[in-house]
């Protein structure tokens, strides 16, 4: 069996040396479609770090600091973890952030899985990693879910459930995001490599017509446009995020945003508006100050 639970689950933590400067969280930002009228004093704070605001990353940036595919997806480095990445597909992610992320910094990633989780179909890697910074305390600490399709059936826990529904109302604010045919292109640069967001053989053999976007492109779209319409593109207000990856979404099409204020913070779903609303972000919830 390629997951080994039990070994999976007692391995280490994993510790990894993360850096990253103004280039890297601008990248990541026009990676999400920042920029967009370039001109705009707003969008240029996303993108120029001669801003009088200054240069102010995203906390989803945080996952994919220091260029390594993402922190906290060490996974596939530990012990009893074999898995085709073609079958991977990411579950879930959820980021409580501790401070503010600085422009650049040194920083460490300490990883570990803390569950693996009988689903019938596949099993789900939880993993948790802690991004500390240079003086060692926090800055964010992040949690994933990552579905491996056909690893399941071991007889283990289908573990809980995190299911966070939209409220039964209308929504109070629709959003349309649209995407750039390479837009995984552009987002594979921030370090996530897998041949399924470029390699259309890769994709066929994953099951779909062609290339994916990466889940965390779609998530950090949405949390951006939070921030952007609610938080006056303040992104130090946001104190936690959360998401379920329901399904796919392709590169060019448009991304339709259905935001929710209640008192436990700014709830959303995310689809396909292209493909009559096929769900893509479930169960998210973005919280503030």
């Amino acid at each position: 069996m390629p997951i080994d639970p039990r070994r999976a689950t007692a391995a280490p933590p994993v510790r990894t040396e993360v850096v990253w400067d103004d280039h890297a969280v601008r990248l990541y930002h026009l990676a999400l479609g920042a920029g967009v009228p370039e001109t705009d004093p707003r969008e240029l704070r996303y993108v120029y770090e001669g801003h009088p605001d200054g240069l102010r990353p995203l906390p989803t940036f945080g996952v994919v600091a220091g260029g390594t595919g993402g922190v906290g997806f060490q996974v596939f480095d530990l012990p009893g973890v074999d898995v085709d990445l073609a079958h991977v597909l990411h579950g879930g992610q959820e980021i409580t952030v501790h401070r503010p992320l600085p422009a650049a910094a040194r920083a460490t990633a300490v990883t570990r899985l803390t569950d693996v989780h009988d689903k019938g179909s596949g099993a789900v890697l939880v993993q948790e990693s802690v991004l500390l910074g240079e003086d060692g305390a926090p800055l964010l600490t992040q949690r994933n879910r990552i579905f491996v399709r056909g690893e399941g059936g071991f007889g283990g826990d289908r573990g809980p459930s995190d299911r966070l529904p939209a409220p039964a109302r209308e929504p109070d604010l629709v959003v349309e995001l649209p995407t750039l045919g390479r837009q995984a292109l552009l987002y594979r640069l921030t370090g996530d490599h897998n041949p399924l967001h470029a390699d259309p053989a890769t994709a066929r053999r994953a099951g779909y017509d062609r290339p994916i976007l990466h889940g965390l492109c779609t998530f950090g779209m949405a949390v951006k446009a939070v921030t952007d319409r609610l938080l006056d593109g303040d992104p130090t207000a946001v104190t936690g995020c959360r998401t379920r990856f329901a399904g796919v979404f392709f590169p060019g099409e448009t991304l339709r945003l259905r935001v929710w204020h209640t008192a436990g913070g700014h709830r959303l779903t995310a689809t396909a508006a292209d493909r009559d609303d096929a769900p893509v972000l479930t169960d998210a919830l973005v919280t503030t100050r």
